[in-house]
């Protein structure tokens, strides 16, 4: 079939100042569907909104459907099945569609794991025969193992997929999750692995967290997540039913915190970590023993706390009074910090990790963006560092008497895994990525950008080591900026995809991440959100000034909070960019605290409250759909959604789209593409196909626009 865009004549419809949006021939697009205006007006503060689209917030009505169906048929008409997508599919298909293998997961006799072996749409659930520690061999994908949990036939279209929860001491019974599409909420069951069966204990359909069974092996414990109440902490008796079960912590926790729950020292106490958004968090402690009291460990502090419990002995790694956190130990029996123990104080690298190996104590460090490894003995003493290549990202966990297991992966090398001595630093090569993929001839450069007030922000450049700085290549810029997430080196398929076809890729590493700590963390967070969006404009303005490229060959990408990244950007600077490609993003600010349905509501705390006047002040200057301004020239704009997003409402990009659409008058294409089976959690809900599918659609769709040849 010959593309849309191949066989519609092209008309010159840019005038010489105005090259800076496209190339001077530039095709002439349909005009998209008519999206009717119902104007609802809000009255917020003092100051007015008008909202000609908030009937599409209606996800049901019959009106909003046939609005969907309408923008999905636009969208296959612009982008349409060319060659380029074609090649694009088959391409992606090799690097993404390669056998994935979970962790093992020890428990009695068995080890259980989660595979998807190439060809396969989704994983199944396995277990086979536990090896001796110090002989465990990775999963052979062509191997026949015990297949204890199959998804296939749970769901025609295959948005149906199981995942290993937590599996009994003795290997004996599975708990396991059920995921219906992309959707945040699971269902639970439990499984008699030696006869098959289901057993009548189940969680329905909900939001939870912290599953696992009870060192006694009686029942389990989970956090129940109530959007109207907040999460609860509740036990479950094994044979009881799920409606008799006991509460045993969360009265008071409102729905913006988290709470996760360890059993320790041998099921003596239940540990509770309440996460109040993504700076700040409590640490509870309750003796398993009856009218024991509940004890505050860590409370009242404007930090956060990860705690573990290891070798008899609480190991905590905080942000308190260290922005760039430091690991204590704190004392069961301690209510404050002038009894806590200082094992590995804060220093200029980011603890952003630790685990106890062997009885050594590895500290996982974030420095410049590039993880490092050192060894502690269990008092913090240093004892060296494992050797790790530079712009990479490494995690290590233990594999067996005096052996680790190291997984490495950059820019340019897919994930692979090690077999580390830890008495002599010796590793070989335990399990390989098998994505095809060549380096050579490639280069990555890590640059500082200095941002509006100054900050210097690190970006990363992906591209060919030959690419001559002539200012027309074309560039995708990537970034996130919030949430306290660190954008860590990694293989991408996206960045992959787009630098073998000559283009430069690359990753800013904006404030609001975890990157250098707490303090950077902060500087892109509530009132200070806007010096997120001021660093990925200066990101794109530096690529063009420096001769990289040049705003008719600029796209940039971003998903969740990272698509309001990219809508913000798009409405304070249109003229800098020729394509957006916004999926799944957060978009309406100021009714932001009104969707209460969805699983989102702790990112008030990240975002800010439009009820409260303070933050309705600094949220009112970005929020991305107020500020769509009509007869503006935007950019060619991709949104991607879904209606089983139950995180970040899916309604905010049918406004955004339609309000895009009315507004444009540059003549680029603004499409959604919308799946009613998609959402935020498990890949986006969708089995392999899907998936390769959706990202070759996005990238044909960016690359058109920049004039990838």
């Amino acid at each position: 079939m010959t593309s849309r865009n191949e066989a519609t004549p092209h008309t010159c419809r840019f005038p010489a100042a105005l090259l800076l949006w496209a190339s001077a021939c530039a095709p002439t697009y349909p005009p998209p569907p008519e999206s009717a205006r119902h104007e609802v007006v809000d009255t917020i503060h003092g100051e007015r909104f008008v909202d000609p689209y908030r009937w599409l917030e209606d996800q049901e009505s019959a009106e909003t459907r046939v609005w969907i169906a309408a923008q999905n048929a636009y969208a296959e008409q612009i982008v349409d099945e060319s060659e380029r997508r074609s090649r694009l599919e088959a391409r992606l298909r090799e690097l993404m569609d390669v056998d994935e293998v979970s962790t093992l997961r020890k428990a009695g006799q068995w080890e259980y794991f989660t595979m998807r072996r190439a060809s396969e749409e989704i994983a199944t659930i396995y277990r086979r025969p536990a090896a001796p520690d110090g002989e465990r061999a990775p999963v052979d994908p062509n191997a026949d193992y015990e297949r204890v949990v199959d998804p296939m036939g749970r769901s025609d279209d295959l948005t149906t997929k199981v995942d290993i929860v937590s599996v009994s001491k003795d290997g004996a019974l599975l708990l396991y999750s059920v995921r219906h599409g992309g959707q945040d909420e699971i269902e639970v069951k439990l499984r008699d692995v030696e006869s098959g069966n289901d057993l009548p204990d189940h969680l329905p359909n909900a939001l939870y967290s912290s599953i696992f069974f009870s060192e006694s092996g009686d029942g389990f414990y989970y956090t129940y997540r109530s959007r109207e109440t907040g999460p609860r902490v509740r036990f479950h008796r094994l044979g009881a039913a799920s409606d008799e079960d006991d509460e045993l912590f969360g009265d008071g926790v409102d729905p913006r915190s988290f709470i996760n729950t360890a059993e320790i020292a041998g099921g003596a106490y239940l540990l509770f970590t309440v996460r109040h958004g993504w700076a700040r968090g409590e640490l509870h402690l309750k003796p398993l023993r009856p009218d024991a009291p509940l004890r505050a460990l860590a409370s009242g502090h404007d930090a956060r706390f990860d705690a573990r419990y290891v070798g008899g002995r609480l190991l905590v790694r905080t942000s308190l009074e260290a922005s760039n956190n430091r690991l204590v130990e704190i004392p069961l029996d301690a209510t404050a910090p002038e009894h806590w123990r200082e094992i590995l104080p804060e220093r200029e690298d980011v603890l952003q990790d630790f685990t106890v190996i062997d009885e050594r104590l590895f500290g996982v460090y974030s420095r410049n963006v590039s993880t490092r490894i050192d060894i502690f003995d269990l008092d913090g003493s240093p004892i060296g560092n494992v050797d790790l290549p530079e712009l990479s990202r490494a995690s290590i966990r233990g594999a067996g008497p005096g052996k680790a297991f190291l997984t490495l992966e950059s820019y340019l090398t897919p994930e692979a895994t090690y077999l580390l001595d830890l008495e002599t630093g010796a590793r070989e090569l335990w399990q390989d990525s098998k994505v095809p993929f060549e380096a050579d001839g490639l280069e990555v450069k890590r640059v500082l950008v200095p941002s509006k007030d100054g900050t210097e922000v690190p970006m990363t450049l992906l591209h060919a080591d030959d690419l001559e700085r002539t200012g027309d290549a074309p560039t995708l810029l990537y970034g996130y900026g919030g949430f306290n997430a660190a954008l860590a080196p990694n293989f991408d398929t996206v960045a992959a995809a787009w630098i073998e076809n000559g283009g430069v890729f690359a990753v800013a590493n904006l404030r609001g991440g975890s990157e250098f700590g707490e303090t950077w963390h902060r500087a892109g967070m509530l009132e200070n959100k806007q010096n997120v969006f001021d660093d990925f404009i200066a990101s794109g303005e530096w690529l063009i000034d420096n001769g990289y490229t040049s705003a008719a060959r600029l796209a940039i990408r971003g998903i969740s909070n990272g698509g309001l990244l990219v809508a913000a950007a798009m409405t304070q600077r249109p003229d800098l960019f020729r394509a957006v490609s916004c999926g799944f993003p957060d978009l309406d600010m100021m009714r932001f605290n009104t969707f209460t349905e969805t699983n989102n509501m702790p990112a008030l705390l990240e975002y800010g409250d439009a009820g409260i006047a303070e933050q309705f002040a600094f949220l009112r200057k970005y929020s991305a759909y107020q500020a769509v301004a009509d007869g503006t020239r935007y950019p060619a704009v991709f949104l991607a959604s879904g209606d089983r997003d139950t995180r970040v409402p899916p309604l905010q990009a049918r406004k955004m789209t339609a309000h895009l659409q009315a507004a444009s008058t540059s003549g680029l294409p603004v499409i959604l593409r919308y799946d009613d089976k998609a959402g935020h959690a498990a890949r986006r809900g969708l089995p392999m196909t899907a998936n390769i599918d959706a990202l070759a659609f996005e990238l044909s769709f960016l690359m058109t626009q920049l004039g990838v040849r």
